[in-house]
């Protein structure tokens, strides 16, 4: 039973051999100056790519000169998020899956907490994980949704990622993947989420968290 006023880190933490999209660049973490080394301070280079983790997905990642992640609208990114629970299915979500959860109406974010969330547990990708599929996101963007967050690292089928990311990306609704939401129960909940400023960028790294305010 989680506690009025509780905040809870969603946050994926980045580390040099966390799991990462197929394909996608690794951490690595170098400390590049050294006090045990004789350096006045210690520093370190880190290099990963941008959809690592918790992250959101800019325009551009999939629409070829549209908005980057530094173009990104705050106001979207912090407000009541409604936490659904989605655990019990085991293929992508549809349009008729979306009607079946309940959402409030006048929802205007939602995380989906899946079966995904016991990946992250694991050492290495997982293929089998429960994505959106393209009239799941024609469903919320009727909903006038305008963020939609999931526990893994796309919210789209690893088959055939583009159309359900063009529909949302297109209606200018917020993607946020790599969430972590195994502490967290279903309901109403507000949500901090504030990716990096970086400038031009298909994506950014994000620190999320919501609080309890039941």
């Amino acid at each position: 039973m989680s506690e009025r006023g509780q905040i809870y880190d969603i946050t994926v933490p980045i580390r040099p051999g966390m799991v990462v999209y197929q394909g996608d660049p690794d951490v690595r973490l170098v400390r590049t100056a050294s006090i045990e080394q004789g350096d006045v301070a210690n520093v370190s280079r880190l290099d990963f790519g941008v959809h690592t983790g918790t992250h959101i997905d800019a325009p551009v990642h999939f629409i070829d000169g549209a908005g980057a992640a530094d173009a990104l609208p705050l106001d979207a990114l912090i407000g009541v998020a409604q936490v659904v629970d989605a655990t019990h299915f085991t293929a992508h979500l549809d349009a008729a899956a979306i009607a079946s959860l309940g959402i409030p109406e006048g929802t205007k974010r939602v995380l989906f907490k899946t079966k995904n969330s016991q990946l992250w547990s694991q050492d290495s990708f997982s293929v089998d994980f429960v994505a959106l599929t393209e009239d799941a996101a024609r469903a919320l963007i009727d909903r006038h949704i305008r963020l939609v967050g999931i526990d893994y690292m796309s919210i789209a089928p690893k088959e055939d990622p583009a159309p359900t990311h063009l529909r949302l990306l297109e209606a200018g609704v917020i993607i946020v993947e790599g969430l972590d939401l195994r502490t967290v129960e279903a309901g109403a909940y507000e949500l901090i989420c504030l990716p990096l400023h970086v400038v031009g960028s298909d994506g950014a790294p994000a620190c999320a968290v919501l609080r309890d305010s039941r």
